[in-house]
């Protein structure tokens, strides 16, 4: 996969520039669609959002907003 800040249809969005409230619908849409775990054991929903929070604060993640599309995302960094 291309990394999508090459495309200026995307821009970068520092997510600490969201509300709280934003910010916490944004990770709860990515969980909810990321589909059913298979691992050893299930992770609560509130568990995953978590995880997202702390990809954020790690930089493993990122927030990015599509210019047509005029949504926004959570990535993953390679």
């Amino acid at each position: 996969m291309e990394d999508p800040l090459r495309d200026e249809r995307f821009v970068s969005v520092d997510y600490r520039d969201l509300t709280p409230e934003a910010l916490r619908g944004l990770m709860e849409e990515f969980v909810s669609r990321e589909g059913t775990d298979y691992g050893l054991r299930e992770r609560s929903f509130d568990a995953k959002v978590r995880d997202v929070e702390l990809q954020l604060e790690s930089g493993e993640a990122r927030i990015v907003y599509d210019l047509l599309e005029e949504r926004a995302n959570i990535v993953r960094v390679r």
